[in-house]
């Protein structure tokens, strides 16, 4: 059986923290920002957990058990 490969966006997207939780950037704050309000973009700074009904899906893109 050969090994498998993890999700390479995935590696990119999500950080698995010390205590293994996984967390996420918030979408929205790549481009055409001109448009958006000071407030908006404040709050789209930062990162989030994941929320639980998606988890099993990042873990197994992961491959995490």
């Amino acid at each position: 059986m050969p090994k498998l490969k993890t999700h390479s966006r995935a590696k990119k997207t999500f950080k698995v923290t010390g205590n293994g939780s996984i967390r996420r950037f918030k979408a929205y704050k790549s481009h055409l920002l001109t448009k958006k309000s000071t407030k908006r973009k404040r709050h789209l700074r930062g990162s989030v957990e994941i929320h639980s009904a998606n988890l099993p899906l990042v873990k197994r893109m992961l491959r995490l058990r």
